[in-house]
């Protein structure tokens, strides 16, 4: 069987796009885990040189180096200890040396990257929109996590992601690409408004701009059309998470919650359901 027409069959082409998910998913949660490490570095070796200080003495690091290992034994994670969600279950879940527990959320990661990467093979086919869609997907992922741990949504992620959109939509992938410019224009500058009035109002923050960047990648991917159901989307499931972490989890109203999962979550939602959104939110 050639890979052209492996590639053509749907059930095939889902289980190739499932299999790649979960390889990419084990990355994604090294890009997680280490991304913003990289970044904080970075930061502090900028404010070192601006105040005429030496750079700081940690360990570098980078996405390739240094080797996974454990976090409270140290064991290096052989080739064997690394095979996307089949490890951890081998291992229950636990480090082969110190038998320490392994966080779930790394297979959980892996498993979800891989069911979101089926799902688009499934929808799109063998197709330039399965490979635009993927990326987004993988990137959404990485965003959410990152978002959840930091409260940041790196320009390293964010912005390319935007460029893609608008690179992709030359040849039309997803959408014209008038409406991707124009997508990207008022994604960003939806949230900035909402920013500024609110800042105006209460003097305070209200969300960071890594949220106006990743609506404006949406944006640019899905088009203008596609916006109105993912600020409602987000904003209302990120309204009843906020009420539900006030009166179950005692939160008080100054605890500050990350948008980014909330615009990712209606991000995906709008990719797979998105003229039936649109019908919605924008019934023209």
């Amino acid at each position: 069987m050639s890979f052209l027409h492996f590639i053509q069959d749907p059930a095939l082409l889902v289980c190739l796009c499932a299999g790649i998910g979960l390889c990419v998913g084990s990355f994604l949660n090294v890009v997680i885990h280490r991304l913003p490490k990289m970044l904080e570095r970075s930061w502090q070796e900028d404010a070192a040189e601006l105040r005429g200080e030496p750079a700081p003495d940690s360990p570098k690091i980078s996405l390739s180096m240094p080797r996974s290992r454990c976090p409270h034994c140290g064991h290096l994670i052989t080739a064997m200890e690394n095979i996307p969600l089949l490890s951890y279950l081998v291992l229950r879940g636990k480090c082969r040396h110190c038998r320490a527990p392994i966080g779930i959320r790394y297979p959980v990661i892996e498993l979800l990257t891989a069911l979101l990467s089926a799902a688009v093979a499934w929808k799109f086919g063998p197709t330039w929109q399965t490979a635009g869609a993927l990326l987004l997907i993988w990137a959404l992922v990485v965003l959410t996590f990152i978002d959840l741990d930091t409260f940041l949504l790196p320009d390293d992620i964010t912005l390319p992601l935007l460029w893609l959109g608008l690179a992709l939509n030359i040849n039309q992938v997803f959408v014209a690409l008038d409406a991707a410019v124009i997508g990207a224009i008022l994604g960003y500058l939806s949230l900035w408004s909402v920013y500024w009035l609110f800042k105006l109002v209460t003097g305070k923050e209200g969300m960071g701009y890594g949220d106006f960047k990743l609506l404006a990648a949406i944006g640019a991917f899905l088009g203008w059309q596609a916006l109105p159901a993912v600020i409602m989307l987000s904003s209302v499931v990120g309204a009843c998470v906020g009420i539900s972490l006030m009166v179950f989890a005692k939160h008080g109203r100054e605890t500050p919650i990350p948008f980014g999962p909330y615009l990712a979550a209606a991000g995906i939602l709008a990719l797979f359901f998105g003229e039936t959104l649109s019908k919605l939110f924008v019934p023209i």
